[in-house]
């Protein structure tokens, strides 16, 4: 995709969105602020102080220049004020695409207030300063920009889609070609990391292969599909909380045409299942290769996927380092029509009752998976205190132990209703 820069004001999340988007892009990730903060010997709250603010806006400009030189496929976080310099725009023009990451001065404040690491904010009012300066450089970021996203109120998948579907060229992206007519509706799977599915295959697409989008647009997960219409033009988009896809009157599950049926063909029922992987699994084939093998997080997301579409199944996968996470996404799976959970709680196993309580809770056919052979390891691995409040455990698989588990719960699910 080559350099995408993230430009907008403090808050607006763009060392979040760099790092995640650069390990789905598999893009080095780079902030130039930290990269002046490394050259300096101290940090920007101290260039302020000793140095001043003009001193510290040069030192932007020299790491662009640098970057200019030497970046290629990267993923480059700037400082909030770098656009306001008409010389910088030019140059991460020249970097790359520039995508400013948009907020309103309500969600910024929010999110910084409570920041003493921020020189500009040191003041009496910090609300009416992020509103003022916000203003001074809207135009600034505006001209920047190639790509503008709003991020208010959104999560981390969709500010990263509409960023890869922004940025990608736009002869890499077909418009609507299978309709009815051809007796398949065009309809692309993306799990909440963002996968797709070209139309009629099993399997997801690479970004150069992608056709048009399907998007879990909320926070919890739900399907967004797209159905050609008989003229192969437009689409229709549900989005709300309550849907999963098209509903039809009286049904409680969800429904969605797949690209392998015609239009006479009745909508399939779509499973819907949860995936939760806990502490290091996104550091998968960087942490400890000889015990979890060599293949990323994204292959495994890669995995997930197609058996997702395979299954016909809409598979929400959700990874976090932190236990109270965990719980909240278990507990949210109560109320957001989940019908199946697979889960790999990583170190929380074998010491977290918190989690094993949450899974006891819902009563959906629950599954535990471990990629190593923990009855091989350590002897503190040997205990999973929550696999009592799963239907089955299973360990020493690899990644395919993922795909068993999403098959145990398809063939239980009626057990549980």
């Amino acid at each position: 995709m080559g350099n995408v820069i993230l430009i907008g004001f403090m808050g607006c999340g763009k060392s979040s969105v760099a790092v995640k988007l650069s390990y789905r892009l598999k893009q080095a990730m780079t902030d130039t602020d930290s990269l002046i903060e490394k050259r300096q010997g101290k940090t920007i709250a101290e260039i302020f102080a000793q140095d001043g603010e003009d001193a510290f806006r040069k030192m932007e400009t020299e790491v662009l220049m640098g970057l200019k030189e030497t970046a290629k496929n990267q993923v480059i976080s700037v400082g909030g004020g770098v656009p306001v310099r008409e010389e910088n725009r030019i140059l991460m023009k020249e970097i790359g695409k520039v995508v400013y990451l948009r907020a309103k001065p309500e969600t910024l404040y929010e999110r910084v207030k409570d920041d003493t690491g921020r020189p500009l904010l040191q003041c009496s009012d910090p609300q009416e300063k992020i509103r003022t300066l916000l203003e001074e450089r809207k135009e600034a970021y505006e001209a920047a920009a190639d790509l503008i996203v709003d991020v208010d109120d959104k999560n981390f998948g969709q500010i990263l889609y509409e960023i890869e579907r922004g940025t990608r060229q736009a002869s890499r992206i077909p418009r609507l070609e299978y309709g009815f007519k051809e007796g398949a509706a065009r309809a692309a799977f993306e799990t909440k990391e963002g996968y797709f599915a070209k139309p009629g295959e099993e399997y997801p697409a690479s970004e150069r292969e992608s056709y048009g989008h399907a998007g879990f647009g909320k926070q919890e997960g739900y399907l967004r599909s797209t159905f050609g219409r008989r003229e192969g033009l437009g689409y229709q988009g549900y989005r709300k909380e309550a849907a999963f896809g098209r509903r039809e009157e009286g049904q409680q599950r969800p429904v969605a045409r797949t690209a392998l049926q015609g239009a006479g063909d009745k909508p399939q029922y779509l499973k819907k299942l949860l995936v939760i992987n806990g502490p290091n699994l996104n550091f998968l084939g960087i942490r400890e290769k000889e015990v979890y093998g060599t293949q990323d997080y994204k292959y495994l997301l890669d995995l997930i996927a197609r058996k997702g579409i395979a299954c016909r199944a809409f598979v929400d996968v959700f990874q976090s380092n932190h236990e109270g996470a965990i719980i909240d996404r278990i507990q949210a799976a109560y109320f957001d029509g989940t019908e199946g959970i697979v889960i790999n709680p990583g170190a929380y196993t074998h010491y977290s009752y918190a989690i094993r309580d949450a899974l006891a809770s819902i009563t959906v056919p629950k599954v535990e998976v471990h990629i190593s052979n923990i009855m091989e390891r350590e002897e503190f691995r040997h205990v999973s205190v929550t696999a009592p409040a799963c239907d089955k455990q299973i360990y020493g698989h690899g990644l395919d132990g993922y795909l068993e588990a999403i098959d145990f719960i398809l063939v239980n699910e009626k057990n549980h209703k």
